[in-house]
């Protein structure tokens, strides 16, 4: 059953690139035919309209996959402008990637030969994409940290918000590097809270090799507990790389979903995960005709599901009142319930830093320094 909440999203943008990105399995009934109606629709698509479609794949960071999939699907047609259009944007973003995952490797080396362990989070897992900066979590001191990117790499600590010092994490601008590099250390979480997924990710972690660097990246349970962290208790919006990139990795049976369930509820987030979950099985299913094989235990700890989420201003977003609101509470009282009296305090100041944030965006236009 295709729960997604058919007048949502409703802009013709998304609705094309979740077409692209998420295209129907191959021998699936319809696959040929949704092929040639998107491919129609490319087709006709305006300047104005296929640059607002580049905008989108790029803010959802699958401008990779999504502008290979329309060069795949026109690669017969004699459309020499928009070929040219879609192959200089592709070009550039693979040339930013590729100088990104060359400065990435030279930190993380820079971290280890000095016996300081360090594992990229987030930024690897939408390969062939990239985020728009690199995130790495470190067991070493905040003060080494802040030598090794200050003095090897000549970085400049960029201004800390209340949230930050919370998470106790860095956001480091290097020279030559566009994007910020973005240093958790020890923590994990929208205030730090969570020190369950941070304790083990360093130890669970498995090494990837991307660009001819090898990388220490969280493993699929701690992708997903941060992934939820992110998306379903911090920021209440997906992109549409969290929905690729999950499903493929469900696709590959890459997810033990008993270990993910027990790591979950250890970090008292289980119903987040289950939500999380449920809500890209059904968005998947909306686009590609199927959705995620998930266990029925899943389903049955989800909260809300597909039909919940709306799209506006270029994201998918979760209902902050009541839905997000009741998986905080269950995450507060867990916390607490374990007898982490001091996490709880930090992870109890999270509304206040949202009204914050809110009155600062209405007062100066800006949520910064706050959030």
């Amino acid at each position: 059953m295709n729960r997604t909440n058919p007048q949502s999203p409703s802009h013709k943008s998304v609705k094309l690139l979740s077409r692209l990105v998420l295209p129907p399995r191959d021998g699936y009934v319809s696959s040929d035919l949704a092929k040639a109606n998107l491919k129609l629709e490319l087709l006709n698509l305006s300047r104005a309209e296929f640059d607002d479609l580049v905008a989108l794949a790029d803010s959802n960071h699958v401008i990779v996959r999504g502008l290979e999939a329309f060069l795949d699907l026109i690669c017969e047609e004699n459309d020499i402008t928009r070929r040219e259009r879609a192959e200089s944007a592709l070009k550039a973003e693979k040339a930013r990637i590729e100088t990104a995952i060359q400065y990435l490797g030279e930190i993380c080396n820079a971290f280890e030969q000095r016996s300081y362990k360090v594992a990229v989070i987030k930024s690897l897992d939408h390969l062939p994409d990239l985020g728009s900066d690199l995130d790495l979590f470190s067991d070493a001191n905040a003060e080494d940290v802040l030598q090794v990117m200050q003095q090897v790499f000549g970085a400049h600590i960029a201004p800390r918000s209340w949230g930050d010092r919370l998470a106790r994490k860095w956001n480091f601008i290097v020279p030559g590097l566009q994007e910020a590099i973005e240093v958790h250390v020890g923590r994990l979480g929208q205030t730090g809270e969570q020190v369950a997924i941070a304790n083990s990710l360093l130890d669970r972690a498995r090494w990837a090799l991307v660009g001819g660097h090898s990388f220490r990246t969280a493993s699929a349970s701690d992708r997903l507990m941060i992934s939820t962290l992110q998306r379903m208790y911090r920021h209440f919006y997906f992109r549409l790389c969290d929905i690729v990139d999950t499903a493929a990795l469900a696709d590959s049976g890459g997810i033990d979903y008993n270990n993910l369930r027990s790591s979950a509820r250890n970090a008292g987030i289980w119903q987040g995960v289950a939500t999380y979950l449920a809500i890209i099985s059904d968005y998947a299913e909306c686009y590609r005709g199927f959705g995620i094989d998930l266990p029925q235990f899943v389903l049955d700890a989800a909260r809300f599901r597909g039909d919940d989420i709306y799209y506006a201003k270029s994201f998918l977003r979760v209902p902050i009142m009541p839905q997000s609101a009741r998986l905080y509470g269950s995450q507060l009282a867990g916390i607490l319930g374990r007898g982490e009296l001091h996490n709880g305090a930090r992870l109890s100041l999270l509304p206040w830093l949202a009204t914050a944030a809110v009155v600062g965006q209405k007062l100066t236009g800006s949520d910064k320094g706050i959030w």
